[in-house]
């Protein structure tokens, strides 16, 4: 068994969990078997005009267990930790196997007995709501005090979270980890005499909340939203279009099928099972999924299926490398499980953390174009909006609302309201320039990216 947490003190009991579970599997003639749980202790406030808008607190348990009965699964789900209801969902899993399909059944992952990596991982206790509430009222204030024509912060929120997670199968495979987790999300409303009402927002993250930097997320809101009060509507065209790291992060992400095996095999991506070492973008694009990264905060080292998590070369040098995969996904491309599956019947796959870098630099015509010194004429996009809607993976297309500037000859004017429309292929393959200094962000780490002639429709 393999646990790198051995002197934290766990609110599941592995020993109490797993005599349970060989005692029901002995009583219930079931040799193979896993289980993943989940335990959460999550305190939230939010704020409206110096009063408390919201406050919560909530404790939440969730339980998985998969058993294998003639080579046919059967899955099972609850939140009642008590001995009865771990009975029940044995029992009711061992039942479910009866009637599992012989077409597609995964295994366990070969690599959920192998060591996890090392993280550093603070664990910070919980503040309390007081605090919390206090922290967020002053928040509030300082922000609608940074300039005078930001009148609200209509959406807040200020958050404490200590999340626990275990993973066991009857090969002695054994993975538990805990991790802390506060955040902070600040959406302000600035409006001038006889303009439209303007809006911006900034988030921050870390371990507790003594790490958590409020003031940098004040100062941020306040820029942005104070940038987007001198406004004027765009034309409708094809513009020269510089990604914010954040920006090209939530386009890569909504478009994330392409290195998604599960989906490719679903047939709901653009891709096909034969996509490894296509080439689909420029030559200097590089993209890997690095779950491990320091930026990335919290990060489990395992998924649901006991994998170790890893730093996964997607696409280099503008070439498919690899796929995420779970363990079933892996089997059938002659791969390995990557650390990227859920727990079930049909494992989904989800992307962790996205790095976006610059890569074979000589091939890029544009080294020297960037977004702090050019004198070209291109539209800023900060940040994308309903990508729930305006996006269709499996077709490649999208067309998305915006926040961002016009940019002429270094002057920044933010655009009224407007759209940027495309397909994925033809923006991974019309990369002017990927810039050189890369941005940690919420999603991922990715530097500016520049796109050649996409249409922007302006207001009508």
């Amino acid at each position: 068994m393999d646990n790198n947490d051995t002197a934290i003190n766990y609110r599941i009991d592995k020993n109490i969990l797993l005599n349970q579970i060989l005692s029901l599997a002995k009583k219930n003639n079931i040799s193979k078997w896993d289980l993943g749980a989940y335990s959460s202790k999550d305190l939230s406030v939010q704020v409206d005009n110096g009063e408390s808008k919201q406050l919560k607190a909530s404790l939440k348990n969730s339980i998985t267990i998969r058993v294998w009965n003639e080579k046919k699964l059967g899955i099972t789900s609850t939140s009642d930790y008590s001995e009865s209801g771990i009975k029940k969902a044995f029992e009711g899993a061992s039942k479910a196997s009866l009637f599992g399909s012989n077409k597609e059944t995964p295994q366990f992952s070969h690599l959920a007995n192998e060591p996890l990596p090392i993280l550093t991982n603070n664990i910070c206790e919980s503040s309390g709501i007081k605090k919390l509430l206090d922290i967020l009222r002053q928040a509030e204030s300082d922000l609608i005090n940074s300039h005078q024509s930001i009148i609200s912060v209509p959406y807040n929120g200020l958050s404490q979270s200590n999340v626990e997670k275990l993973y066991l199968n009857s090969d002695n495979s054994y993975r538990q980890m805990q991790l802390s987790q506060s955040s902070i999300y600040l959406y302000a409303k600035g409006e001038e005499v006889g303009r439209k009402p303007r809006s911006a927002g900034s988030i921050r993250t870390a371990f507790g909340l003594d790490d958590l930097d409020i003031k940098g997320c004040i100062g941020e809101c306040s820029a942005k939203t104070s940038s987007h009060l001198n406004y004027e509507p765009i034309k409708t065209n094809k513009y020269i279009v510089c990604f914010s790291p954040e920006a090209f992060l939530d386009l890569i992400g909504a478009f994330s099928s392409m290195f998604n095996a599960r989906s490719i095999l679903d047939g709901v991506s653009i891709h096909d099972t034969s996509c490894i070492g296509n080439k689909i973008s420029v030559p200097f694009l590089s993209i890997s999924d690095n779950a491990l990264h320091k930026g990335n905060l919290p990060s489990f080292t395992f998924d649901g299926e006991g994998t170790p998590k890893q730093n996964i070369t997607l696409l280099k040098d503008g070439v498919i490398q690899n796929l995420i995969h779970s363990e079933s996904t892996a089997r059938k491309f002659g791969s390995n499980p990557t650390g990227h599956a859920s727990l079930g019947v049909k494992a989904s796959v989800s992307p962790e953390w996205f790095v976006i870098e610059k890569t074979n630099s000589d091939s890029c015509r544009f080294n020297n174009l960037s977004h702090k010194n050019t004198t070209e004429k291109y539209v800023l996009v900060d940040s994308l909006n309903a990508l729930h809607a305006g996006v269709k993976a499996s077709q490649g297309s999208f067309s998305l609302p915006f926040d961002g500037w016009l940019v002429d000859n270094g002057i920044k004017t933010s655009i009224e309201a407007a759209t940027v429309a495309g397909d994925i292929k033809y923006v991974l393959n019309n990369i002017l320039q990927v810039e050189d200094i890369q941005i940690v962000t919420n999603s991922g780490l990715s530097p500016h990216v520049w796109v050649n002639n996409l249409s922007i429709t302006g207001e009508a």
